[in-house]
């Protein structure tokens, strides 16, 4: 079985939106063991979209559309596979129904071209999305080929395709085996240290019906491995994937901070959670940033205090009372970091205090970066000297500094709390 993506929409085209959907379509592909060797964009245009099609299914047995199945007039997708069919469009009563509650449960009218979401190719069958108004998508099929229509929205597409696309694509290849896949979440290596230190365990993995590893570098997100393994049923396959993650946190250690979607927040807020601690944070150059990740993992209120925005030095200076001078500097990080703890009522403090650019400020070039830590007696890495700080020297551009500083400060106070000693 070969599929490829067929990405729709002008804005690809002229770089106005990043195609991401097509790569994590590819990789989704790939977990299921479905080969695919092409990938292409096309733009809103019926007949060309109509060529892209015939190109595809010229080579491969299946085609995933994503784009163009909105309600405005450039959303062709729909038209553009009907024609390829040889079918005419007709609408869906159960589809219209749905976008007709959708729009009555939110007290507005529903303009009548959403109804061309609701239109269908005659011989195909429309997949209901599970959030409620959004448009649906399709599968089409074409003898012993069959093209998958769903919408660009990420969120809305990976629903689609995890729910619907996948499972009928896994059938019609007579795809009986399993696939497993689990991701490491690393920082605090690089890509090749890490393949240093794990080189002899990969030299082993080589081996026929071992799990494959793969390393995915991921910017601010650290260094994933992500690990894949093919059984004959998902328990076995799972066991295998299993074993060796043991064997790479035997060589790793703490440089593994979160499995699959696990952030380093999630890292932190469980460490501190598991010592009865809360959290108060100061932030400067990051703005509200790190405050912000804290509060996207659920069931963050219960450890953290909030965060305190201390854009302007006389912010520094009156509420966290940083003693005057330098605003970017060691002693001021650390005074941000007791005056969160003491301003918040937090057992734990942290701050950040920096410079992202592109001027220099206080004698420090873009990329230096101050990060102050007050873990107060009761935690299990609390220092005896009170607050402390370090500096660190970030790579990129402004938003990438803000970012990496915000990254940077939690894997430290992580450090912290799960060893003691210096936070870096």
């Amino acid at each position: 079985m070969r599929c490829e993506v067929l990405a729709v929409g002008t804005e690809l085209l002229l770089g106005q939106i990043v195609d991401t959907n097509s790569a994590w379509i590819g990789e989704q592909l790939a977990l299921a063991g479905i080969d695919s060797y092409f990938q292409t964009k096309v733009g809103d245009n019926h007949a060309r979209m109509v060529e892209a099609l015939r190109i595809a299914l010229g080579r491969s047995d299946a085609v995933i559309v994503c784009g163009g199945l909105g309600p405005t007039q450039d959303d062709i997708t729909r038209e553009a596979i009907a024609a390829v069919m040889g079918v005419r469009l007709e609408l869906d009563d159960e589809v219209a129904a749905r976008i007709q509650a959708m729009f009555e449960s939110r007290g507005r009218r529903m303009p009548m071209n959403n109804l061309r979401q609701a239109e269908v190719p005659v011989g195909a069958t429309a997949i209901a999305h599970p959030q409620p108004g959004t448009a649906p998508g399709l599968i089409c099929p074409l003898g012993d080929q069959v093209i998958y229509a769903v919408p660009g929205v990420p969120h809305e597409m990976k629903a689609l395709v995890e729910q619907a696309v996948i499972p009928d694509l896994t059938r019609r290849a007579g795809i009986s085996s399993t696939i497993v896949s689990r991701t490491l979440r690393t920082w605090g290596e690089s890509e090749s240290g890490l393949a240093e230190r794990l080189a002899p365990l990969v030299a082993r993995l080589d081996a026929p019906g071992q799990p494959t590893l793969a390393y995915l570098a991921s910017g601010i997100e650290g260094i994933k491995i992500r690990l894949t393994s093919k059984g004959s049923d998902e328990l076995a396959a799972r066991a295998s994937v299993l074993e060796v993650e043991r064997q790479i946190r035997v060589e790793l250690g703490s440089l593994i901070f979160g499995v699959d979607d696990e952030t380093m927040e999630h890292a932190v807020l469980d460490l501190l959670r598991a010592q009865g601690l809360t959290l108060g944070v100061a932030e400067s150059l990051t703005g509200g940033m790190m405050g912000s990740r804290l509060c996207d993992v659920p069931g963050a209120s219960d450890v953290f205090r909030g965060s305190i925005v201390a854009y302007a030095s006389d912010i520094k200076f009156d509420l966290l009372a940083v003693p005057p001078g330098p605003v970017v500097s060691a002693e001021a990080a650390a005074a941000m970091a007791a005056g969160a703890r003491r301003v918040l009522g937090a057992d734990v403090g942290v701050a950040v205090t920096g410079v992202a650019g592109p001027a220099p400020q206080d004698g420090h070039r873009p990329g230096v970066v101050f990060v102050g830590l007050d873990l107060g007696a009761g935690a299990v890495g609390a220092g005896v000297g009170g607050p402390e700080s370090f500096e660190v020297h970030l790579p990129g551009e402004r938003q990438q500094v803000r970012q990496f500083a915000v990254i940077t400060a939690l894997s430290a106070l992580r450090s912290r709390l799960l060893e003691g000693g210096s936070a870096h």
